[in-house]
């Protein structure tokens, strides 16, 4: 699958003062040698038995971790099974001293199966391990994880959340499309997913472009990088991202956070609802919509509201927690009629 356009890169960046002109970016960038002083890294450019050593010292041992687990013949491809009615793995419960020494085991099997612990909450699953090896983000209030597992292929999705993803031990590969690929991307299944958001279905490795012939429009505005242990890449939000990693052994830590505040919903639920109430209006009617949508939503001003009072805007007034909690309650009402 070759792309010719590098992601932007920036090397020699301050880990402790991380430039607002990046972590507001609306395009990725790559962050050369962002990590490098973290322990983990350290250990890991030593050997992939140091890096599992040291994730080791922080493991409590008393709450098993997820991992996602496929036969040798997906080739490290998380994904749905042939008729698109299953998966291609399977869940299993795994302490992480188990998981690291499987890890360990099959590090140099090129048949080994594929072993995927994805976005494990640090602070539950390594506490302390943030003490030694984390990022200052201000005040941005981030969830930080750890992806552990071999040499694995997560299909292009997109996040709502701006991520800022540090590689800890391994290689990955990182191809990115801006949003507004989708229709070149061929997304599957909005509400049965693998990982719980809706992923390409082409296969990166051997893209048939007999099926998915506009996904040669996207490869045109892909953007690959690829990440050794230390770097990082800042993926802005609902950018579709590919992810490979290429080793045995492979560790990634990941912060997550939004301009919003927390007490917005997902606009996924917005979508979902609108697919359920207005693509299947008549097309005069759908139109209709679309320019109400316009007025409350994507394009709101003075003239939305100005002419009814204050007090009594309700809905349209200003959102805070308080109106959201009581807007929510307000749907469910209406949706469990």
């Amino acid at each position: 699958m070759p792309v010719d356009n590098p992601i932007r890169e920036l090397a020699g960046v301050d880990p402790r003062a991380l430039p607002d002109d990046v972590l507001h970016s609306t395009t990725p960038v790559v962050l050369r040698g962002l990590v490098d002083a973290w322990p983990l890294v350290r250990a890991a450019r030593t050997s992939p038995e140091d890096a599992a050593a040291y994730l080791q010292r922080f493991d409590h041992g008393t709450m098993p971790a997820v991992a996602m687990v496929a036969p040798p013949e997906v080739k490290g491809r998380i994904f749905y099974d042939d008729d698109l009615q299953g998966f291609n793995f399977r869940h299993e419960r795994i302490p992480l001293a188990v998981a690291l020494k499987t890890l360990l085991k099959y590090l140099h099997d090129d048949a080994a199966p594929t072993i995927y612990l994805g976005a494990t909450t640090i602070d539950t699953y390594l506490p302390g391990l943030r003490a030694e090896n984390d990022l200052d983000l201000g005040d941005r209030d981030a969830l930080a994880s750890v992806w552990i597992g071999n040499r694995s292929r997560i299909p292009a999705h997109q996040d709502l959340p701006d991520n800022l993803a540090c590689v800890a031990a391994g290689r990955r590969r990182v191809t990115l499309f801006p949003p507004d690929q989708l229709a070149n991307l061929y997304i599957g299944p909005l509400d049965f997913t693998p990982a719980g958001q809706a992923v390409s279905l082409v296969d990166f490795d051997a893209p048939d472009l007999a099926r998915f012939p506009r996904f040669a429009e996207a490869l045109r505005q892909a953007q690959v990088a690829e990440l050794g242990p230390g770097d990082a890449v800042f993926i802005p939000s609902m950018w579709w991202h590919h992810i490979e990693a290429l080793d045995g052994f492979n560790v990634l830590v990941n912060y997550w956070w939004r301009h919003s505040p927390a007490w917005m919903d997902t606009p996924m639920n917005a979508l979902m609802l609108a697919i359920m109430t207005v693509r299947e209006l008549p097309p005069e009617q759908r139109a209709i919509w679309q320019d109400v949508f316009r007025h409350y939503v994507f394009e709101p001003g003075d003239a939305t509201a100005d002419h009814i009072p204050e007090g009594a805007r309700r809905v349209l007034a200003p959102l805070d927690e308080t109106g959201a909690r009581a807007l929510r309650a307000h749907l469910l009402q209406r949706l469990n009629r």
